[in-house]
């Protein structure tokens, strides 16, 4: 996912977003505890994914709470 495509999306959006690859992270790490993880590369692509979602969220955050102090 690239952050230009997490950007065009409403915070909203996002959330929906973030839950659904915290839930696929889970259960990554249940594929891979049991031995049954193929794709070992996904789990790096997955919370990559997470961080950049997390980054974007909080950047507005500060954005909004500079606007509404000035």
């Amino acid at each position: 996912m690239k952050p230009s495509d997490i950007r065009a999306k409403t915070d909203d959006e996002l959330k929906g977003e973030l839950t659904d690859l915290r839930k696929e992270q889970f259960n990554l790490r249940f594929q891979r505890a049991s031995g049954q993880l193929e794709n070992t590369a996904r789990v790096r692509h997955v919370r990559r994914d997470v961080a950049r979602i997390m980054t974007i969220l909080a950047e507005r955050q500060r954005n909004a709470a500079k606007k509404a102090a000035s």
